[in-house]
């Protein structure tokens, strides 16, 4: 799983069939102390709840594809779920 946070949304002109109805986010990257981490990129909305500025974690590759219904779409991320808090205990390695 991987650390975003929503920063814009996508209107497409044309949409595959499998991808109807489903939003897609542009999400900023972050890393484990929740700092940028790398360029913005597209992600499916497997949640249909994800707003913007939410924190989010995402997933790639043949697992992103997997969590949209119907699975494998050809998708590259998507949105699994909305993070609530992120708490960090110990040293930071």
């Amino acid at each position: 799983m991987l650390l975003g946070r929503v920063i814009g949304t996508v209107v497409p002109c044309v949409i595959y069939d499998g991808l109807a109805g489903v939003p897609l986010l542009i999400v900023q990257p972050l890393d484990k102390k929740q700092e940028e981490s790398g360029s913005p990129l597209v992600c499916c909305d497997a949640t249909r709840m994800a707003g913007p500025d939410e924190l989010v974690y995402y997933e790639g590759g043949r697992e992103a594809a997997m969590a949209l219904d119907p699975s494998f779409v050809p998708v590259d991320h998507s949105i699994i779920g909305i993070v609530d808090a992120v708490h960090l205990s110990g040293s930071d390695e």
